[in-house]
């Protein structure tokens, strides 16, 4: 790179090429798996994609049993019928901590990192959808003299 004594310089200075965009390539296990860890308000949840008939089994239980709520199911399958994948891979998750509809939201983050590791030409859809993005929001702390992070104690006059 050549060297630059003023700014009338920098319109005929060498830049160099541009970095390329990062290149997406499959991981995968000595067994063809991939695998992704998926998180979500307290609760991790580890994912293991490979292919199959489409079951997804969460906590060695079908997920339609662990997650009795339609709508938990629903979050669940949301990466998967986004990329019209449904019944082509089967889906093996342990999830720990938190409540049942933070443990649905790490699945759902577990599968979408696993199926970009699996494909990695479905990473732009996924991230459209906005499946790939870890939800930040967490629970509020609890503060002093308070009852619970903003709520006060109940006032009393006399």
């Amino acid at each position: 790179m050549s060297q630059l004594s003023s700014l009338e310089d920098l319109g005929t200075a060498d830049v160099g090429v541009q970095p390329e965009a990062p290149v997406h390539v499959q991981k995968l296990d000595q067994y063809g798996r991939a695998y992704a860890t998926g998180k979500r308000k307290d609760a991790v949840a580890r994912v293991w994609v490979k292919p199959g008939s489409g079951k997804i089994i969460v906590n060695d239980k079908d997920f339609t049993a662990y997650f009795a709520r339609p709508v938990l199911q629903m979050v669940l399958r949301q990466p998967i019928v986004a990329t019209d994948r449904d019944g082509q891979f089967d889906i093996i998750a342990t999830v720990a901590g938190g409540g049942l509809s933070g443990q649905a939201g790490a699945v759902r983050h577990g599968i979408s990192k696993a199926l970009t590791y699996y494909e990695p030409g479905l990473r732009s859809i996924l991230k459209k959808g906005g499946f790939l993005t870890r939800d930040s929001r967490t629970v509020e702390r609890k503060k002093y003299g308070r009852a619970k992070a903003r709520r006060s104690f109940q006032f009393s006059k006399r």
